[in-house]
């Protein structure tokens, strides 16, 4: 290589090292800053990291303290937070979907002087959806046709109030009471939903222990009150999970007005155009009428629930939010 090749050659290799340099310098200021983070739509950094839930200092079941400081009930918790919180898509729908069924929980527990913990019964059991069990469990408590007809549903070829949102949690409401006189606790009551009050009572006899966290039970039952308190922490706490959730993401409360019925009805569809509605609609609002039809012999007053007019819509709900409740 001629001295003038070697030259040109150096210069142009200390150019590029100076360029180099600069282009280093300006990425890490912009990282320095936090202004080459990629960023979602809300401005939140997307950066994907991994990190521990935090465990609480302290935390009850209906006012009955959680015992943190034996190592088997705070490791039973932590992996309850774990799997919950970094079980994304599931507990988005739970947040969500407890946006629009809680409030109407909420206010029959309260007037059934049943504790607010309660509420997340329903979100274990059936994550707030009207689903059956391989076991035949049926509707947001996932009570057996048995029991259902114990506490006061009726349960037929045509109508099964199971599947009736506040039916279904007044029925809870006794269950629960009947429970805490048999076992003496809240948090065992709330066990009894997966073990079955004569199962939880057997264990207590064999055992002879009457606390929930000193019993020896089935992986399903050890795990169930944890479960509840670890959607308990994340649902009253959402962002320090890392649950980011706007306010209008979160699934509305549907306004509804009511119809009573005391005769036959020999066909939904029509009745439901009759109230300017249509089937799916009043399949939605009533899931507990099992048929197209209502054959009522015995003239038993039915409540009928509709959706107000417009309130299907996404304009309806935007008029809500500006005040304006009138919807002609």
């Amino acid at each position: 290589m001629s001295r003038q090749q070697w030259v040109k050659n150096s210069g142009l290799f200390l150019l590029i090292m100076m360029a180099g340099l600069v282009v280093s310098g300006f990425i890490a200021t912009l990282n320095k800053n936090g202004l080459n983070q990629d960023r979602d739509l809300t401005g939140h950094s997307t950066d994907f990291s991994i990190f521990m839930p935090e465990m609480p200092g302290e935390i009850d079941f209906a006012g009955e303290p959680v015992p943190l400081d034996n190592f088997d009930t705070r490791e039973s918790l932590d992996r309850e937070l774990l799997v919950n919180t970094y079980w994304h898509s599931q507990t988005i729908q739970l947040i969500k979907r407890s946006h629009r069924y809680f409030p109407v929980i909420e206010e029959i527990l309260r007037n059934n002087k049943v504790p607010e913990d309660f509420k997340y019964i329903p979100l274990v059991e059936s994550g707030l959806l009207n689903v059956t069990s391989p076991a035949g469990a049926v509707g947001y408590w996932q009570f057996l046709k048995g029991t259902a007809k114990d506490y006061g549903l009726e349960v037929n070829g045509e109508v099964d109030e199971r599947y009736h949102l506040e039916k279904s949690t007044e029925a809870a409401c006794r269950y629960i009471h009947d429970a805490y006189e048999q076992v003496g606790n809240w948090t065992l009551v709330a066990a009894s939903f997966n073990m079955g009050k004569k199962g939880i009572e057997n264990q207590i006899n064999t055992q002879k222990e009457t606390n929930y966290y000193n019993l020896l039970l089935g992986e399903e039952t050890e795990r169930y009150v944890f479960r509840l308190l670890a959607l308990k922490l994340i649902l009253k706490h959402p962002e320090e999970y890392g649950f980011r959730i706007k306010t209008d993401q979160l699934y509305p409360v549907i306004d509804t007005y009511h119809v009573e019925v005391d005769t036959s009805v020999h066909d939904f569809a029509g009745f439901a155009g009759h109230f300017q509605t249509n089937y799916k609609m009043l399949k939605y609002f009533n899931p507990w009428l099992r048929k197209p039809y209502l054959s009522n012999k015995s003239g038993k007053t039915y409540t009928i629930t509709l959706p107000a007019p417009g309130a299907r819509t996404r304009k309806y709900f935007e008029v809500l939010d500006q005040g304006d409740t009138n919807m002609e």
